[in-house]
């Protein structure tokens, strides 16, 4: 059981892990189920586009049966509800996959793929904390090579975070634990992420565009798993991830060549680019995004405000989409989530986490958000983190998402320190926040891992032989 658990014994496993197992017997058990009964229908009628590392379980589902071809000809809606789908193909999706072939034959075979993708996030998270370093209050400019190192650093994370999915079919080691690491690594990482693209554009001049690029960012993402939880399918549109992505790439990419101030710059409404900074001037003349831009006949808009505007947008068109399928995909009893309950239920977590977030920022009495905005977004992100991946595990266990939790703790805190006139400094209480925030995610990831991996008998970052 020990040679299954991927920390050793001793003070530092049980200060990180959970006093009480997160998971009961129930939820094991169907996340067994979940784990059996997982069947990618888009893989077997498409078998060259979009695969995930939870398409295919086992060699034997790999080659459809008779039994297996007569349920492809039913309608997902009336297949068995014990099973996990992912239906969608983005815009980029072909090309990168050729690319994404390529580089998987290049990992050794006895790499895992739960390793491919924490060396992924953690690339991420370095290089967006770099940013963090330099740029505090998201206004600073940061070194050139800071911007490369991000955009470097997203690149490095979304290839290895697609093809952690066809290593695991390579090694035949598919399994819940991989889907739940996946994702729970993609909610961190959304946090980076957004974090990250704020900074690059200086949106700390501007707090409330910046607050809500943020908290949209988190938003959808904890949307798109809560129309799954409903529906039971992941669903992918034709601009998803990958198309995101790569334009924040070259968003690192254009500040670092035009300089930070680029994004300072206004469209006039003759359609002439006003520059303030030396780069700008050869970023317009070498980059055609740039030519194009000075073109726009915009009315005094700063070019940071393109992609604040393309979060706007997106943020519509994306929870048009979600709150469709939550309102009418139930597969549940009575149109409900796949676990039975309320399709709302999911909207008490991250409306918690997003009504506190709004209530502080506004009552601050020292500006909390305006000074310390990189903190602020990690406290809160890390919340939303934990509560998304709560979310994925009610949903591979068909199990109820319980509001308690004390990952609130920490905006707790902020609240009632607010409520009581900042009787302490409201800087070490978001300090003290953002580590309890933290600090939480990590135990309640740790004990799910390895409660999963000793249950399943594998190991977390290892390929049993």
């Amino acid at each position: 059981m020990e040679a299954s658990c991927w920390l050793s014994t001793g003070l530092v496993r049980r200060l990180i892990e959970l006093p009480s197992p997160p998971l009961s017997r129930h939820q094991l058990k169907r996340l067994e189920e979940h784990s059996s009964w997982r069947l990618d229908w888009e893989t077997w009628l498409q078998p060259q586009t979009h695969l995930r590392r939870f398409d295919v379980v086992s060699t034997a589902e790999q080659i459809p049966g008779r039994r297996q071809r007569a349920l492809l000809k039913l309608d997902c809606n009336q297949a068995s509800p014990r099973r996990y789908s992912s239906c969608g193909r983005s815009l980029l999706e072909p090309l990168m996959q050729c690319y994404w072939e390529w580089l998987v034959g290049r990992v050794p075979s006895w790499i895992a793929p739960n390793l491919i993708t924490i060396i992924g996030l953690a690339t991420n998270v370095f290089t967006t904390l770099v940013l963090v370093y330099y740029c505090p209050t998201a206004t600073e400019q940061a070194p050139l090579w800071a911007y490369l190192l991000c955009a470097v650093g997203l690149f490095v994370y979304q290839s290895l975070d697609a093809i952690d999915g066809k290593q695991a079919r390579r090694t035949n080691s598919s399994s819940p634990l991989g889907e739940l690491f996946d994702h729970g690594c993609d909610s961190l990482s959304t946090v980076f992420v957004v974090l990250g693209t704020s900074i690059a554009v200086q949106m700390g001049t501007n707090p409330d565009w910046m607050f809500f690029c943020c908290f949209a960012g988190m938003f959808m993402f904890y949307c798109a798993h809560w129309q799954t939880y409903v529906s039971g399918t992941l669903r992918f549109g034709i601009i998803d991830v990958t198309e995101v992505q790569i334009f924040i790439i070259l968003m690192y990419l254009l500040a670092a060549v035009g300089g930070a101030a680029f994004w300072q710059s206004l469209v006039s409404p003759a359609g002439t680019h006003t520059h303030t900074h030396p780069r700008l001037h050869v970023a317009a003349l070498t980059l055609p995004s740039a030519r194009l831009c000075s073109q726009i006949p915009v009315l005094n808009i700063q070019m940071k405000m393109v992609p604040a505007v393309c979060t706007f947008l997106g943020a519509i068109f994306s929870c048009t989409n979600y709150f469709r399928v939550i309102f009418t995909g139930g597969v549940g009893k009575n149109g409900s989530t796949i676990a039975g309950t309320s399709v709302l239920s999911p909207v008490l977590h991250i409306g918690s986490v997003i009504t506190l977030a709004v209530m502080i920022y506004k009552k601050s009495a020292v500006q909390l958000f305006e000074k310390h905005p990189c903190l602020y977004i990690l406290a809160f992100g890390f919340v939303s983190a934990k509560i998304t991946n709560k979310l994925v595990v009610a949903h591979m266990t068909k199990s109820e998402m319980h509001l308690h939790d004390l990952v609130f703790l920490g905006p707790g805190l902020l609240f009632l320190d607010q409520y009581f006139n900042s009787f302490i400094d409201e800087y070490l209480v978001l300090w003290i926040a953002l580590v309890i925030s933290f600090f939480d995610l990590v135990r309640y990831c740790v004990s799910v891992c390895n409660q999963i991996a000793c249950h399943l008998h594998i190991c977390v970052f290892k390929i049993k032989p």
